[in-house]
């Protein structure tokens, strides 16, 4: 969301409407790939590796919602939901393979951008909200979102009094328990993998089935190597 370019509408409200944001993404996709496979990084890896990637897209778009107001109108939900649509592209033409579950991991930008860009907000109860349009997200999230949500195209507006209230009254609770900015996801750092992961994606090797290459004999301190294999 960050870094489009903006232009203005007739009505003199910015809009973002280009797609060269998310064209360098794709092509830093496609690059990555590309180095990988051509270096002959097992699937595994490259499979670990590229969710990471999704997952650090979802964590900075969804927290980018939560935290800036002008992110949170239905026209930057269009932006943004067209955007994911080309993620997706590129994650079916990587497949699993090399994708692995990449697209779970932008499921809460993926909802959050599809709560922006319904129109009948209002007509929704809670217990719909979180069970159709948002069930990875928690209420405070919700929330978040309902209460900046703008509609800065068509003039719908976000849900009804009730269900803030309702929403309210949750995340009153929750303030006695959590720290005031818990509706943000944490950056999980972590290597995604395992030393016992490593050891069942890379084959056991026979050395006795390794040729050396003949220039090594030429090398006395690599005859150790030739004497291994006899």
């Amino acid at each position: 969301m960050q870094g489009a370019k903006l232009s203005r509408s007739p009505r003199g409200i910015p809009q973002q409407s280009s797609s060269g944001p998310w064209d360098n993404i794709v092509k830093f996709l496609d690059s990555l790939m590309s180095k990988l496979r051509g270096n002959h990084v097992p699937s595994f890896f490259i499979r670990k590796l590229v969710t990471q990637v999704f997952s650090f897209i979802n964590i900075t778009l969804f927290n980018s919602l939560l935290l800036r107001r002008e992110c949170c109108t239905f026209s930057n939900g269009e932006y943004v939901k067209s955007g994911l649509a080309e993620l997706e592209k590129w994650i079916v033409n990587a497949k699993e393979e090399y994708a692995g579950t990449s697209w779970h991991e932008l499921n809460y930008i993926r909802q959050a951008v599809g709560f922006l860009v319904i129109h009948q907000k209002r007509k929704k109860s809670l217990e719909e909200i979180r069970k159709d349009l948002c069930p990875a997200l928690t209420v405070r999230q919700i929330y978040r979102i309902s209460t900046m949500y703008w509609d800065d195209k068509y003039g719908t507006q976000s849900v009804s009094n009730e269900v803030v209230s309702e929403m309210r009254e949750i995340v009153s609770k929750d303030n006695q328990v959590l720290p005031s900015n818990s509706f943000l996801l944490d950056d999980d750092l972590s290597i995604p993998f395992s030393a016992e992961d490593i050891d069942m994606a890379i084959p056991a090797i026979d050395l006795d089935e390794i040729h050396l290459p003949e220039f090594v004999s030429e090398y006395s301190c690599a005859q150790f190597l030739s004497s291994h294999q006899k």
